[in-house]
């Protein structure tokens, strides 16, 4: 029996199972060092390290600074100059608050800490090696902290063994630096591996800018700018372009009033509002803020604070999906072929895309036939109309009002600074008075976006010439200054749907409903009856017109949108009573256009089959008087673009 007797473990073993909670690798070092020296004021950080950071890491900040003689408390377990009271739990407003990190640093590595305050003479510096402090003297040094972390593990080399190469240890170093500096982009960070400099950031509160330094300049110029605020929340940063898409959720950048998170609820949010935008297997990309009254928020849920609890998720999901999808929405733009600007551009990975893609269309320029009609070859000619007027939206045309009822507080958080503590618990008093209850929001339909009438303006068509086809697949098309390449398929797709769509959304009374001559008849499985009869507004304001027969479980379809055939009916009342399955997690509308598009996909004209020049010249004239539709419902492009100017510098034409 004496194995199983109780005891309590020497405070060494403790403290070394604890550590094992806070640092597990040197990037989760990093991570708490930066953390502290963001809530000590700084707004300058520099992180050092040599070996992947197992050997040597330093984090350098000019911040408020340690006092002489708090620095042996600040090894010391639950030791923090952030929370006295538990009170303070509910308005946690600082990223380190649990006193943990330093000591659990100090148990497994040797540390030194060198501090002055700013209106002290003398600094200090405190030596320790293993949780023991064997030096504590007053030296001099410039106003901030300093934190020296070498041999991490090394007196715990069963944990040691764990780590990964220098290379992937620092790799994982430079994640948590670029996460944070995008967090906080009016702190100035510099990260140094090996003596050389990987990120620099400029400090200045310029989100735009510091994706620019941590992502590159690709992506930031595919993004767009969102700011929108519900209830007294807000999400505010960049989305990418939905041609910025990823394999993995890697690109999906989250914080919650200044800390990095993951999280489930915001990531469902993001990628809903993309469906219809990219493909099933990829994911958005984006750097999004959301700032919230702390007492809404549980962020001491996670051993390492990366996953937090919401009071309301319902409202979280509501907010950021209405942030990004009416911004998706406004913000389309046409899919440019990677041509290279000069010639230096021909040895970079999209210099020779472009290369290859120019090589392979010189092999089968041969492909490339004129749209027939009937037995003859037919040039269409220019058609005279004025010219395409293109509106650009702001960003905030597509945001939700907000209650009129709330007190004004202004959240000063303009170019990605974060608002005061003071600011933000003044915040926590309207979320008190205005956010439902969670039973009321699970029974409230959320908001729909402001439509903008003046937005859903059809456009004149442009004069455009159609060049004709290749392989029947692709129309080829001269417009202008630039060449396009329209996959008619995903065009028409994509056109259909949004007919569809905007005659649901009661948008417009274009597109009047085609009666057919002889009606439809479409047999159902009682299971697909009751869901088309349970989507029965929502399909007749679609423009599908039919009765329903319940003893044979049938529908007679007698009218169709315009573009549809008699043709797709079936398979259109089939898909409809297939897809449409209510979920508690998903409003009615976004289940309902989920089937739309699987509709207008089994509609559309396919490729690779030949059409008369009417409907080219139709799909061409909806696709200019809509020039926001830049993908198919499934995310596959739906057009690609070529300015004469890049041609003529790929050719080099101009100087």
């Amino acid at each position: 029996m004496s194995e199983h007797k109780i005891h309590v473990l020497d405070f060494e073993v403790a403290n070394l199972i604890a550590a094992g909670e806070v640092v597990d690798r040197p990037a989760s070092v990093i991570k708490e060092l930066l953390e502290n020296a963001i809530d000590s004021g700084a707004n300058i950080i520099t992180v050092e390290i040599k070996n992947g950071g197992v050997t040597y890491m330093r984090v350098t900040d000019n911040g408020c600074g340690i006092d002489f003689d708090d620095l042996p408390t600040a090894i010391l377990r639950h030791a923090t100059s952030k929370i006295r009271t538990s009170d303070d739990l509910d308005s946690i407003g600082t990223l380190g608050f649990r006193g943990e990190a330093l000591a659990a640093i100090a148990s497994v590595s040797k540390l030194r800490i060198i501090s002055r305050p700013a209106d002290s003479p003398m600094g200090g510096i405190l030596v320790a090696e293993g949780g023991e402090i064997v030096e504590h003297a007053e030296t001099g040094c410039s106003a901030g902290t300093n934190v020296i972390v070498e041999e991490l593990f090394s007196n715990v080399p069963a944990r040691r063994k764990f780590l990964k190469k220098d290379t992937t240890e620092a790799a994982a170093i430079g994640t948590v630096v670029e996460r944070i500096a995008l967090s906080r982009p009016d702190i100035s960070f510099r990260f140094i591996n090996n003596g050389e400099i990987k990120l620099r950031t400029e400090g200045n509160g310029d989100l735009s800018g510091a994706i620019y330094s941590v992502l590159g300049r690709d992506f930031r110029s595919r993004t767009i700018f969102v700011d929108y605020e519900n209830a007294g929340l807000r999400v505010t940063g960049y989305i990418g372009m939905p041609d910025t898409a990823r394999a993995n959720r890697n690109g999906e950048i989250f914080f919650i009033n200044g800390r990095y998170i993951r999280s489930g609820t915001a990531g469902a949010a993001l990628e809903q509002a993309y469906r219809t935008y990219i493909p099933d297997d990829r994911f958005p990309s984006c750097v999004l803020s959301l700032y919230m009254a702390p007492n809404a928020v549980d962020v001491n849920v996670h051993p390492a604070k990366l996953e937090v609890k919401f009071s309301n998720e319902k409202l979280v999901f509501e907010t950021f999906y209405y942030a990004v999808r009416p911004a998706i929405e406004r913000n389309m733009q046409t899919n440019v072929l990677p041509v290279p600007e000069t010639g230096a551009d021909k040895d970079t990975d999209t210099g020779k895309a472009a290369a290859d893609y120019m090589r392979r269309a010189q092999r089968t320029a041969n492909a490339f036939v004129p749209i027939r009609s009937g037995d003859s070859a037919v040039r269409t000619e220019p058609i005279e109309t004025a010219p395409m007027q293109s509106k650009i939206p702001t960003p905030r045309d597509a945001f939700v009002n907000i209650p009129a009822k709330r007190r004004d507080i202004s959240v000063n958080i303009d170019n990605g600074a974060p608002p005061s503590i003071e600011t933000v618990r003044a915040v926590a008093g309207i979320v008190r008075e205005n956010v439902p209850d969670a039973q009321t929001m699970a029974n409230k339909t959320p908001p729909a976006p402001v439509s903008d009438e003046s937005d859903r303006v059809t456009l004149p068509v442009p004069d455009y010439t159609i060049i004709g086809e290749a392989w029947d697949t692709y129309v080829i098309v001269l417009c202008g200054e630039k060449l396009y390449l329209i996959d008619k398929h995903a065009a028409h797709e994509r056109i259909l749907f949004e007919q569809m769509r905007r005659r649901m959304r009661a948008e417009t009374k274009e597109s009047p409903s085609q009666m057919l001559l002889v009606p439809v008849t479409v047999r159902l499985t009682r299971e697909e009856l009751d869901a088309v009869v349970g989507y029965g507004d929502e399909i007749r304001a679609a423009g599908f017109d039919f009765t329903v027969d319940e003893d044979t479980a049938s529908v007679s379809v007698s009218s169709l949108p315009e573009g549809f055939s008699s043709d797709d009916v079936s398979a259109i009342f089939e898909t409809l009573g297939g897809e449409l399955t209510p979920s508690a997690a998903e409003a009615r509308d976004e289940i309902f256009e989920r089937a739309l598009y699987t509709c207008a996909c089994k509609a559309a004209i396919k490729g690779g089959r030949v059409y008369g020049i009417e409907h080219i010249k139709w799909l061409c004239d909806e696709l200019f008087r809509l020039p926001d539709i830049k993908y198919c419902p499934h995310g596959r492009p739906v057009a690609f673009e070529l300015p004469h100017s890049r041609l003529d510098r790929y050719f080099g034409r101009t100087e």
